[in-house]
């Protein structure tokens, strides 16, 4: 079976050799770990793999081969098998659905603590307690039109806040593009300028200098020809842009091909008063919005690229953040953004066709002056095309 697995990583292009694969059996065969899934994960990453830049591919790799057969590596689990099995995790009709009732986002955290005071144990269905499956409005695995989620996964998407630790991944600048359409597509924001010492050869002067030269060789140099425009790009990242990693990695690998005066931030659904580069420090390295808000000149083009898919609490309300409680909301740090920077888009992973559907999105999209667009290529071309101008 292991082997099996290792030309799967092999397939997904992670780095990974015999010798270490070697030493992993080897670790296996000593039961240096218990026989759980997620031990065998953390004991393979780190014999397999040598750069975190490659934690991403091996965690694809590792849920495609894996995918459904935790029950193998889980015999002695001692939670219920229909709870495993989300027994109550059904789809609603329209009734029951239209039954359920919107709190609000204050009446929503006053019942929260309510409820954590008085709970004692776990539940499962029902639509008061904390607990899975079900219509409460707090939890996980159920139906709610405004709920908190609490541990597990998502289903609805519909959560204002998520009480779960969660960690994000840098996106991959070194991806192998599917198209190179997008790159053409990016060629259309460019303003070329000569910088830097005179190193290449100027063939047009060089020649007209050596016919005014009798024809002896006068040898003319001229600095590189670079692209000077300013880029910077925000990126959301985590949640439900984990359905857009393949076209988002194409779309940052090409950006950092193309524009070599650029820089980047990750974000989560929306911008607040802090961002941060690496994405397994960003509780540790962070860089208020502030400061990268003066550090760059108007003329700088910024980019946003997110599906925008979130609670508009998350937007429009202080405190509206998933994951804390953000003084100003976030719809203020993007006007900031606005008009610090003139030249902006919005480019949405999401197909267009569903936008109308999402309040959230209608709400970043009034934000950005209509300057949203689909990460198409005809969408693209648009979006440099007003960059440009």
């Amino acid at each position: 079976m292991l082997i099996d697995f290792f030309f799967t990583l092999k397939d997904a292009k992670v780095p990974v050799s015999i010798k270490e694969f070697l030493i992993l059996l080897e670790a296996m065969q000593k039961n240096v770990i218990e026989p759980s899934l997620d031990q065998f994960y953390y004991l393979a990453r780190a014999t397999l793999v040598k750069d975190e830049a490659h934690f991403d591919k091996f965690d694809r790799a590792f849920g495609l081969y894996f995918k459904g057969i935790e029950s193998l590596f889980e015999k002695n689990a001692d939670i219920p098998l229909d709870w495993l099995m989300k027994r109550l995790e059904r789809e609603l009709t329209p009734e029951q659905k239209a039954e359920l009732e919107k709190l609000g986002y204050d009446k929503l955290m006053d019942r929260l603590k309510q409820l954590l005071e008085e709970q004692k144990e776990r539940h499962e269905g029902g639509n008061k307690w904390i607990g899975t499956g079900g219509t409460s409005p707090f939890g996980n695995g159920g139906t709610n039109p405004e709920g908190i989620r609490i541990g597990g996964q998502g289903g609805n998407r519909t959560a204002v806040k998520v009480w779960d630790a969660r960690s994000y991944r840098d996106y991959d600048d070194q991806r192998e593009l599917g198209t190179r359409n997008i790159k053409v597509a990016l060629r259309r924001l460019r303003r070329f300028a000569r910088e830097g010492a005179q190193e290449e050869l100027a063939l047009d002067d060089t020649i007209r200098a050596t016919a005014n030269n009798a024809g002896y060789l006068d040898i003319r140099m001229q600095a590189e020809r670079k692209n000077n425009i300013k880029v910077l790009m925000l990126l959301d990242v985590g949640g439900t842009m984990d359905d857009h990693i393949a076209r988002t990695e194409e779309l940052f690998s090409a950006s950092k091909t193309e524009f070599k005066n650029m820089e980047f931030f990750y974000f989560h659904n929306c911008v607040y008063d802090y961002l941060w580069k690496n994405n397994r420090r960003r509780h540790a390295e962070r860089f208020p919005t502030w400061d990268v808000l003066r550090k760059y000149t108007p003329d700088t083009k910024v980019i946003f690229v997110g599906d925008a898919t979130m609670s508009p609490y998350e937007i429009v309300q202080a405190g509206g953040s998933v994951e804390y409680n953000n003084e100003e909301a976030g719809a203020e740090w993007l006007q900031r953004f606005t008009s610090a920077f003139p030249k902006f888009v919005w480019l949405n992973p999401e197909p267009e066709g569903l936008w109308q559907y999402r309040q959230s999105i209608s709400i970043i999209k009034q934000l950005m002056s209509d300057r949203m667009f689909p990460v198409t290529i005809e969408g693209l071309e648009r979006a440099m095309r007003l960059l440009s101008k």
